[in-house]
């Protein structure tokens, strides 16, 4: 991680989070533990979600921490490469998909200039 954007992370600084605002913070690791607990996806399933999500988002944290723990929970590093290829294709699927707008404001600017609405 780049030093001067993102501080590593400490446990300095977790302690500091937690003391600012104890109660949302264990809220918040209730919710997480429970997210990422064995369901009806396995636990691996969604930190290769997460794995996904963080590259989409572009959190160096979440990407870091995700990675070790799909690594912990046994994914193999095929599974999750496999899992950035899917988020890089999403992302480029959304500017793909998205293109729809331009061309109709496109389509919109060409018949107003034209005189055919």
């Amino acid at each position: 991680m780049d030093k001067h954007m993102y501080p590593e992370a400490s446990i300095e600084l977790h302690r500091q989070r937690q003391a600012l605002a104890p109660e949302i913070g264990a809220a918040f690791k209730a919710f997480s533990n429970a997210v990422f607990a064995d369901g009806a996806l396995s636990a691996k399933t969604k930190d290769l979600i997460a794995v996904a999500v963080a590259h989409v988002t572009q959190c160096p944290y979440c990407i870091r921490g995700h990675t070790a723990s799909a690594l912990r929970r046994g994914a193999t590093q095929q599974e999750i490469m496999e899992a950035i290829w899917v988020a890089a294709e999403m992302r480029a699927g959304g500017a793909y998909a998205h293109s729809n707008l331009a061309l109709d404001a496109m389509n919109q600017f060409a018949a107003k200039t034209t005189g055919a609405d």
